[in-house]
């Protein structure tokens, strides 16, 4: 069966504005044009556009969409299995968050008693698994397995208070960190301040402490570009001048040895 743009548009629930739109960027072509000048899009066409809605519900942009579902090794049911794994850890994400507002409802009613530690769960679990879509292969490939699941453990049991402080101080770290930028010297005393400040953030979340993976993942702060980004975002260079920083804290600056 083929549609033409107005019914696609009414079939998969999107404006006709952004099936044009996708035309355009040559992530959706048509199938055909046909002799009225109409864009005919076929069953290729369905399955891809279900494919882009899928990721777009998953938050992926639209240039890195092209550059998967036009990919060589594209598997469309290795696809749809990971669309359905992710969908479902959202919706474990909601219920959670569902839950945890009807148990705050009728804890303010006097129904139950909820713990401070519940109150913060499903946000706790959020972050958990916004970290494990971003960063999880990668921090699984450096750090094991177990030391990663032992991590969100220990996030996942943090109390009120431990979260509260583990956030300010993330807070701490920026503030610091771009007041010592102002100086250009990693080894000043406010740049060791906020290397140590780190190190403090890190305890609430690592097992154990050691300054070589305290080292190796400030050198992946400045090695990936996401981790690069959220810090540059506050000051340009502030990703390096931590990873500096954080090198000459734990004596593993190569220029001092």
């Amino acid at each position: 069966m083929e549609y033409t743009v107005n019914e696609l548009s009414k079939l998969a629930g999107v404006s006709t504005r952004t099936i044009r739109y996708y035309d355009e960027i040559g992530i959706l072509k048509p199938s055909r044009i046909n002799s009225s000048g109409y864009r005919i899009y076929g069953q290729k066409e369905i399955d891809l556009l279900q494919q882009i809605l899928f990721y777009r519900e998953l938050g992926v942009s639209l240039s890195k969409i092209k550059e998967i579902i036009y990919d060589p090794s594209f598997d469309i049911d290795m696809a749809l299995t990971e669309h359905r794994k992710a969908l479902v850890e959202r919706r474990k994400q909601l219920d959670l968050l569902i839950s945890n507002v009807d148990k705050t409802l009728v804890s303010r009613k006097g129904g139950i008693k909820m713990s401070n530690k519940e109150k913060f769960q499903g946000f706790k679990q959020k972050l958990v698994e916004e970290n494990e879509k971003k960063y999880g292969q990668e921090i699984r490939e450096k750090y094991g397995e177990d030391e990663v699941s032992k991590s969100n453990e220990k996030i996942l049991g943090m109390t009120e208070e431990e979260y509260t402080r583990w956030t300010s101080l993330g807070a701490e770290i920026i503030k610091t960190l771009k007041e010592a930028f102002v100086t250009g010297d990693p080894a000043s005393d406010l740049a060791q301040k906020a290397a140590d400040l780190h190190k403090q953030w890190l305890a609430f979340t690592w097992p154990s402490y050691n300054k070589e993976a305290h080292a190796g993942l400030a050198q992946m702060y400045v090695d990936d570009e996401r981790f690069t980004k959220y810090y540059d975002k506050e000051q340009p260079g502030l990703a390096k001048f931590l990873r500096d920083a954080i090198l000459i804290y734990t004596g593993m600056d190569k220029n001092n040895n």
